[in-house]
């Protein structure tokens, strides 16, 4: 329970910081926002990449963010509403589960194993 209010705490932290910034605007906001965060991470981009020993990959185009940034909003929506669907099952495992942790523990030991 606490593991799933932390989560829920991050990602209502990273959707009340996205809105600030700007994310959740007009496209234009966000492509102007993009192309600001691009810009101004590209010399520390150049200065890591002369310490790597590998070669890092060009920062996507805005075109592809736009596309990525669809694709995991809709599997996030996806996945969301699969838990919402599949909540009345994992309640009845989790209660079942329960119900057989506290049958095993109200039962009394038997006689041949108190020694």
């Amino acid at each position: 329970m606490i593991g799933f209010l932390v989560r829920a705490g991050i990602v209502v932290g990273a959707a009340y910081y996205s809105k600030k910034l700007g994310v959740w605007g007009s496209p234009e906001e966000s492509e102007k926002l993009y192309n600001e965060l691009k810009e101004s991470v590209r010399p520390h981009a150049k200065e890591l990449e002369k310490k790597l020993p590998f070669e890092v990959p060009a920062l996507p185009e805005t075109g592809e963010v736009r596309f990525l940034a669809k694709h995991y909003y809709n599997e996030g929506v996806k996945s969301t509403f699969h838990f919402i669907e599949m909540l009345p099952c994992y309640t009845g495992q989790l209660l079942h589960k329960a119900k057989v942790e506290f049958e095993k523990f109200a039962t009394p030991p038997s006689p041949s194993t108190e020694k």
